[in-house]
């Protein structure tokens, strides 16, 4: 084997995990394609002892603190991945790596809902959720864009912050009688018909030309893992529904980052959609200790073979 542990994705759980195995001594390889799930987010909230920070910031300093332990990077995406017959994994990306772990740190794809001016505005003043940006658009005016089952549930939340939201409700399912009645006590107004386009900062033209003027228009997105080569390594994405309704993809893992498929871990977004960046990072440092304990498991097992034992 190349290396000890290679590890797909360099966002915080890839990092932390990384730093985490460099430290342990383990040689290590992060491969990363270089596309974060948020690469648009000027700061990010949230993480204790550097809130408001960019994620690019905490990038790059993840990246120089696993490089003081050893690791090494390549900037290249993956296309394959695979289990070895005689053990370890073999990994495509730019050439053949090799090694006896894997651990899967390769995040999620957002697909926003296709309305023209969406995708231009994301991470800035369209946005989705309310712990990572709601306090930035407090007081302001919010409209809600009915996609999903949870779109009540996100209006409720924004009108924590400010006493201007309006639902959208689009081509969404429609609310029902007790999430209008809910809606209605807490001055959330509702406005019906389709939304054709989002301009300007955040201003919405509906498909009968009415238009309306807001300060950020939230969406709920769908999370979809961001692995291709899954697949090849015996690994099935998960679906998380919610009435019906597709609301993300997932790789399935036990609390350590242990999935179904022996020497491999995962962690981050690719497990749990709804993990912020602090706990991403907290799921990548732990997935990287349970990897290095599973090594030196291996590594005495075959010392007693070894001195027979």
């Amino acid at each position: 084997m190349n290396y000890d542990v290679i590890v797909i994705g360099a966002g915080p759980a890839g990092l932390a995990g990384a730093v985490a195995l460099g430290r342990a001594r383990r040689s290590v390889l992060v491969i990363d394609a270089g596309e974060p799930r948020n690469a648009t987010a000027a700061h990010m909230h949230n993480y204790l002892g550097r809130e408001g920070d960019s994620p690019a910031a905490l990038r790059a300093d993840g990246r120089a603190e696993a490089a003081g332990y050893g690791v090494q990077f390549l900037d290249a995406a993956v296309t394959s991945a695979k289990p070895l017959a005689a053990g370890g994994f073999q990994v495509e990306a730019g050439g053949t790596h090799t090694a006896r772990r894997l651990l899967v740190t390769s995040g999620l794809t957002d697909e926003l809902p296709e309305v023209p001016g969406l995708a231009e505005r994301w991470g800035e003043t369209v946005l989705h959720c309310p712990y990572c940006h709601g306090y930035e658009v407090r007081d302001q005016r919010i409209a809600v864009l009915v996609t999903g089952p949870m779109a009540t549930h996100q209006a409720q939340l924004f009108r924590q912050l400010s006493p201007h939201v309006t639902v959208l409700l689009h081509e969404g399912p429609e609310p029902s009688e007790a999430d209008l009645r809910g809606l209605a006590a807490r001055g959330i107004e509702t406005v019906g018909g389709r939304v054709a386009e989002v301009s300007g900062r955040a201003d919405v033209r509906l498909a009968d030309g009415t238009e309306l003027s807001f300060d950020a228009v939230v969406v709920g997105p769908r999370m979809i893992v961001a692995a291709g080569f899954l697949g090849d390594l015996g690994l099935e994405t998960e679906r998380m529904e919610i009435d019906g309704y597709l609301f993300a993809t997932f790789v399935k893992a036990d609390a350590n980052g242990a999935t179904a498929v022996p020497g491999v871990w995962a962690a981050g977004n690719v497990t749990d959609p709804r993990a912020q960046v602090i706990v991403s990072a907290g799921a990548g440092l732990t997935a990287g200790a349970m990897i290095n304990a599973d090594l030196v498991n291996e590594e005495v097992a075959a010392a007693v073979s070894a001195a027979g034992r």
